[in-house]
């Protein structure tokens, strides 16, 4: 019974899903570059979010410093196309592998901690990185950061490095999407839930821990290559803890145990910004309010009480995915 109601409501949801692309495909063509530029914003921070959702969502992590991946991926790329005759791609495929490589080699030391002390260590180790790219003038700009940064031909205007993230984000989607419905997903979860029983039954809890942190720094990585593309900068603000806590926070909006949570967050907060903002320097603290009235009212995000309204509306059991 249930599976048939899965199957029911798959259609349209992927129908859903395919009507929402296709009216990001159109939207150059109708708004103000303004309007195409916040909506790639969003797209990239929204990879983000999804990828820091793997980990403390669906992983139960504490990963508190989540931000210096994405600071690694983009400085990689800056750093690659400012500074060596390498081919573009060459510097796009690097951004996210050393990303992956940076959390591998951070998550080795995180993983063998208690949740709390894995939180503190990796924002240690995250503000060391953030420390060096801050003061190391000569080779990363330091607090100016590197502007400038060319780009191929067909990344040369807005509407086309839209395109590109748009494309990018929808197959990075896809493959976490994949990871978190395969086996090493409900894995993962398993973990999250009673990492005790886990260890109990054989599975190597710190092996998978370490690999979703991969994962998750990976796609972080990209995150940060899609923002050059995006911006053609970079700057050290973009590993520091504070973006960590807005990425948190845009998760807590959205929900975190839905995947999609993490997307609707990072509409919220860079709508939040970019238009109250203009009324005022003070729209941090109308999202204070935002979320304080979500802890009290709808502590499951904006995402998961959808959710669960649809679930049971469907009489569907579980929780939002």
């Amino acid at each position: 019974m249930n599976l048939q109601g899965n199957k029911r409501s798959s259609p349209g949801r992927l129908g859903l899903l395919l009507g929402g692309f296709i009216l990001l495909l159109l939207v150059p063509s109708f708004l103000p570059r303004f309007f195409v530029y916040i909506l790639g914003l969003i797209c990239v921070t929204s990879l983000l979010a999804v990828s820091l959702n793997l980990l403390v969502g669906f992983g139960g992590m504490y990963q508190f410093h989540h931000a210096v991946f994405y600071g690694v991926g983009a400085y990689t790329v800056a750093l690659l196309l400012t500074k060596t005759s390498l081919p573009m791609w060459v510097g796009f495929a690097a951004g996210p592998v050393l990303a992956a490589l940076t959390g591998l080699v951070i998550g080795w030391f995180c993983v063998r901690l208690t949740r709390l002390y894995f939180g503190m260590l990796q924002i240690s180790l995250g503000s060391l990185l953030w420390a060096i790219v801050y003061r190391w003038y000569r080779f990363t700009g330091g607090d100016d950061g590197i502007h400038g940064i060319p780009m191929p031909a067909f990344l040369s205007t807005l509407n086309q490095s839209y395109y590109f993230i748009l494309a990018l984000l929808a197959a990075s989607l896809v493959l976490l999407h994949r990871v978190l419905k395969a086996p090493f997903g409900s894995t993962l979860q398993a973990i999250r839930d009673n990492p005790q029983r886990c260890e109990a039954v054989g599975i190597n809890v710190r092996r998978h821990q370490l690999r979703a942190i991969v994962i998750g720094t990976f796609f972080a990585g990209v995150a940060g290559v899609l923002f050059v593309v995006l911006e053609r900068s970079v700057f050290p603000d973009l590993l520091f803890w504070t973006l960590s806590l807005e990425v948190f926070i845009m998760c807590l909006l959205g929900g975190w145990f839905t995947f999609a949570g993490p997307v609707m967050g990072s509409a919220i907060t860079i709508a939040l910004r970019t238009f109250v903002g203009k009324y005022t320097e003070y729209w941090t603290l109308i999202l204070g309010v935002i979320l304080i009235l979500l802890i009290f009212f709808l502590p499951e995000g904006v995402m998961g009480y959808l959710a669960g309204r649809f679930r049971g509306k469907k009489g569907l059991p579980g929780r939002a995915g």
